[in-house]
């Protein structure tokens, strides 16, 4: 790693341009480089006919409702010189529209702004997490800055209810058969192991206390994500894993509002997430909760809900076999499929693909105009399914027919409401970083601008 000028007096220290001579002569690299293989492309891919299944057209489209989920980030500098400080703010949004309202502007030659703004409808979540070097008043450490800021975040809602409820709701079942315990792997002060949160706490009460240092636990913390946090190196490393946890508590949030004022709704909504239904990281426990509501959901009620991916090796290899698939087709993915054509590895027979962050199932979907989605949606088993048949997938047709009806021809293989729901909440590294860098600086260091957003 070279030097850098901190003051101007000195040049910056330039990378050797001669030195890539031995690496290029080091006979154990091109050893190394004889035994890599890359990716195969379209033409050497057998699409295999038994993972290929058509969609079956509805006769009547149960779905009245779209709801769309996204979210946005932009990570800051509050200052720049040492000790250097950032901080990062997130935004997310739930958009709403009635499909009928969508229909009714397809069929019109010009489009009446009032007609567009049913399609406008969102609601918005704003957070600011410290990344690096900012402490809250309160805190002692890095660590409970972050921890105590992302459960101040849970601590609201809106309509009166908290998303620290709607936690609550899903790790201790409280739509089912309620549990008595939750098993927390490592307590956030001390480190020990096993520590039980007890669901028998009072309601409206969302902190516990560590059995082995008596520090206080919030409920946040069965994330895990203070495992991956480190005083002196940050929280950079579990930004995307507070996006994808966020973005999906939201979805379940909704889903408890609904089942709790008129369930029938649920039965006429389709939900619709941006990226995988999954967990990443150190977040990845919460998978096993998700599924268990997803499957009493569609036991019980009914269910419609998908993610859909826009970036990635499966999107790639989806843009790649595309032209092999006949409109309408469904290809589900299977362990052998997967590491044969799109990831390097081993086939595993005995474990599915992602069976520990997935609480769904991927497959890659042609439409009938010819549009390509990689799309995932839960599955009905207790796990990941090794080997995927159309009937492990919860209402696979009616979600598939009303993605193709939901196509966006502004972007390659977009959805008008994931498309939406990004313009509405995304933050855009110009002018959005520099504007929230300016109040960020502004708000903590003078103490008394006020800004509302």
């Amino acid at each position: 790693m070279s030097y850098t000028s901190k003051n101007g007096r000195r040049p910056n220290e330039y990378a050797s341009k001669t030195s890539h001579g031995y690496i290029i002569r080091d006979p154990e690299v091109s050893e190394f480089l004889d035994k890599c293989n890359l990716p195969k492309m379209a033409d050497d891919v057998d699409v295999p006919a038994n993972l290929q299944f058509s969609l079956d057209a509805l006769e009547n489209n149960p779905i009245k409702h779209i709801v769309a989920v996204d979210g946005g980030r932009s990570e800051v500098f509050v200052r720049k010189d040492f000790p250097s400080s950032t901080l990062t703010f997130f935004q997310f949004g739930a958009l709403f529209f009635k499909t009928e309202d969508l229909e009714a502007i397809s069929k019109k030659a010009f489009i009446d702004p009032a007609d567009m703004a049913k399609l406008n409808t969102i609601e918005r979540y704003k957070l600011a997490l410290p990344t690096k070097n900012i402490l809250l008043k309160e805190a002692t450490s890095f660590k409970e800055s972050f921890r105590k800021s992302l459960f101040d975040f849970f601590m609201k809602g809106s309509s009166g209810e908290t998303f620290a409820e709607t936690l609550r709701w899903l790790i201790f079942q409280e739509f089912d058969a309620p549990i008595d315990e939750y098993k927390l792997s490592t307590c956030p002060g001390c480190g020990g192991g096993d520590v039980s949160l007890g669901s028998k706490t009072k309601k409206g009460d969302f902190t516990f206390q560590c059995p082995h240092c008596k520090e206080e636990i919030y409920i946040t913390d069965v994330f895990r994500l203070h495992e991956a946090i480190d005083d002196e190196l940050g929280a950079g490393g579990v930004l995307g894993y507070v996006t994808v946890l966020i973005e999906q508590i939201i979805i379940v949030y909704l889903i408890k509002a609904i089942l709790e004022t008129k369930p029938s709704i649920l039965g006429e909504t389709l939900f619709i997430k941006d990226g995988p239904l999954a967990f990443f990281g150190q977040t990845a426990n919460m998978q096993k909760p998700l599924r268990h509501l997803t499957n009493f959901l569609s036991e019980k009620h009914n269910l419609f809900l998908a993610g859909l991916e826009k970036s990635g090796p499966f999107v790639e290899h989806a843009d790649e076999i595309g032209k092999k698939l006949k409109p309408g087709t469904i290809l589900l993915l299977d362990n052998a499929y997967i590491y044969k054509y799109i990831l390097p590895g081993k086939v595993d027979n005995t474990a599915p693909y992602a069976r520990s962050s997935y609480y769904s199932g991927k497959m890659i979907f042609k439409s009938m105009d010819e549009k390509i989605y990689v799309v995932t949606i839960p599955t009905k088993n207790a796990d990941v399914v090794l080997a995927p048949k159309k009937s492990d997938f919860h209402n696979l047709d009616v979600i598939l027919n009303n993605i193709q009806k939901l196509r966006c021809d502004m972007y390659d293989n977009s959805l008008f409401p994931v498309a939406l729901a990004n313009k509405l909440v995304s933050l855009a590294n110009h002018p959005s970083s520099a504007i929230l860098e300016k109040f960020a600086k502004n708000t903590i260091v003078s103490k008394t601008t006020t800004y509302r957003f």
